[in-house]
């Protein structure tokens, strides 16, 4: 279920230039954008995605070039560690395949998957920015991670509230 219309080369640009923006959580356990930053060419399929809603924003809304705030979650201090860009190449996220994954998904028959991935490019590490100083911030009062009970792993960014993420990150 490739989608090579969706898909571009990814860029050695360490700056990002769309429309559109992200904020996509990771474990830094599992895959930290440290991890990412080493990976071939920073690449990495974001796969394990098993909500309805994220899975969608990836299928219907997610293009090549959108900008991605590279989230850490489940750890001591929850924050942006990092900026990435949606590479693309969506297609079945395999893992909801196998038994021994911790992403298997029985109900997912082969013949009509649930579940998708794509690639993601990291383009730089950032300073951590927690939660308490993202709150601080008036132009992100609405932003869905900052909203009480919000646990998607996938969440669409304001152009408002990226502006002020950057403008607070280049500021340090």
């Amino acid at each position: 279920m490739t989608d090579n219309a969706r898909f571009t080369q990814p860029d050695s640009s360490a700056t990002v230039s769309s429309q559109h923006y992200w904020l996509m959580k990771n474990e830094p356990d599992e895959y930290s954008i440290d991890h990412a930053l080493a990976a071939p060419d920073q690449l990495m399929g974001w796969n394990g995605v098993r909500n309805y809603q994220a899975r969608n924003f990836m299928r219907d809304d997610m293009q090549a070039g959108d900008g991605v705030l590279y989230w850490h979650s489940s750890c001591a201090e929850p924050g942006i560690y990092g900026i990435a860009r949606i590479a693309g190449n969506l297609r079945v996220d395999a893992s909801q395949f196998d038994p021994a994954d911790p992403y298997y998904d029985p109900k997912s028959p082969p013949d009509k998957p649930r579940w998708l991935m794509l690639d993601v490019q990291a383009l730089r590490k950032t300073r951590p920015l927690l939660i308490a100083e993202l709150r601080e911030q008036p132009e992100l009062s609405n932003m869905r991670v900052l909203q009480k009970g919000n646990r998607l792993s996938i969440t669409p960014v304001s152009q408002t509230e990226w502006e002020c993420i950057i403008g607070l990150l280049e500021g340090c």
